[in-house]
């Protein structure tokens, strides 16, 4: 067999942590992430499994790392890798993760190597500074957090950088076959009680359909039918909260401001985002079509005046939702993020990522063309 013909390796090693944690519900979109960078591109994933002990040797590993340069095997199995691969990528809950990861000698098995960490505080920045030797031995560091990513860059060095959440906007498009938004208001994760108790009450009295938490839970059963489920609510749903992250814990995030992911479902499900913005450039960039979230202060108990304005105006409620579900096609798919990665790497990208880009404006165009024949 001729060197042409010979099967190539995959170019990206992409290292899951979905059997250590399984299906923890705030994971499921790194799940989501994953296996979509696995359909654009040639990546070879691994997702280690627990060893003997995992619970006692992890929550040692967690323990000294907190007090002491020492990093041990939180009891990962063995992860055998073989090849050179042109990237080694992993997307960490916190650093926490970086303890199983560095079971892996990712270094020996990758030219280049990136680290995305979806959740990490400029306050927990001196509880987490052994952790950071860990972030430095990487070419590249992601954050979902801008103001986080600035920090870091000065404790470790200028390799960090902004990558904001994103979302499978083919998975959560109302469009081509739309449904009835039979859920009047969908709420999820953190709320304010005082927005609660108001939409408990318009529920009682006008028979609104209002979904929202009524048990509390970390896990999902099984990670792709729980985000087959969400995604399928939210795109029947009319309006949707949203709040920046961990609005109600100022304690954890202090006066940072950021965005989650409530924002890039919304959005991609055309549903009317009701809540705060955060207060964040970044946001501000992404965010920055004509009423992509109705301004609702977190605690505020007047949501349903501003249900109220957008039903008396059925032109301009339909506009923000078309424009919601366009912008998520055009900005805020992971194939954008993915690109951003590659990016980063100085790697192309391959003809899986391309079609599904053409896949994501073709969708768009047909949407914003709909929309102008209706004004016709």
């Amino acid at each position: 067999m001729t060197e042409d013909l010979m099967p190539r390796q995959p170019r990206v090693l992409l290292f899951s942590h979905r059997n250590l944690v399984k299906d923890v519900l705030f994971r499921c979109p790194h799940y989501e992430f994953e296996d979509l960078i696995c359909r654009m591109d040639s990546a070879d994933l691994i997702a280690p499994e627990r060893g003997r002990w995992y619970e006692r040797r992890h929550a040692l590993a967690k323990r000294l790392a907190w007090h002491s340069p020492l990093i041990l095997n939180p009891g990962v199995n063995k992860i055998d890798v073989s090849g050179i691969y042109d990237l080694f990528f992993t997307i960490c809950g916190s650093p926490v993760d970086l303890l199983a990861v560095n079971a892996l000698d990712w270094q020996k098995v990758a030219r280049r190597s990136i680290c995305l960490i979806d959740e990490m505080w400029v306050k927990q920045l001196r509880a987490y500074r052994f952790y950071l030797e860990i972030l430095a031995k990487f070419d590249c560091v992601m954050f979902y957090y801008s103001e986080t990513a600035k920090a870091v860059n000065d404790a470790i060095g200028h390799r960090c950088r902004f990558l904001a959440p994103g979302i499978d906007a083919l998975l959560f498009s109302p469009y081509p076959s739309l449904s009835r938004r039979v859920v009047d208001v969908y709420s999820i994760g953190r709320r304010s009680e005082a927005t609660h108790l108001a939409l408990l009450r318009l529920a009682n009295e006008t028979g609104r359909f209002y979904i929202h938490d009524s048990v509390s839970g970390s896990h999902a059963i099984n990670a792709k039918e729980h985000r087959l489920l969400f995604a399928n609510t939210a795109k029947r749903s009319r309006y949707f909260i949203v709040n920046p992250a961990l609005i109600d814990l100022h304690a954890v995030r202090g006066d940072q401001n950021e965005m989650g992911n409530r924002y890039f479902e919304g959005a991609a499900a055309g549903a009317i985002m009701i809540g705060e913005r955060p207060k964040n450039e970044e946001f501000a960039k992404m965010f920055d079509w004509p009423d992509a979230v109705l301004d609702l202060p977190y605690g505020s108990g007047d949501v349903g005046k501003i249900m109220d304005e957008v039903e008396s105006q059925p032109c301009w409620e339909e506009t923000m939702r078309r424009n919601n579900v366009v912008q998520a096609l055009l900005r805020h798919d992971w194939a954008y993020r993915w690109e951003a990665v590659l990016r980063a790497a100085g790697l192309d990208p391959l003809q899986g990522l391309l079609e599904r880009k053409n896949r994501l404006g073709r969708l768009a165009k047909e949407i914003s063309i709909s929309e102008a024949c209706s004004r016709r």
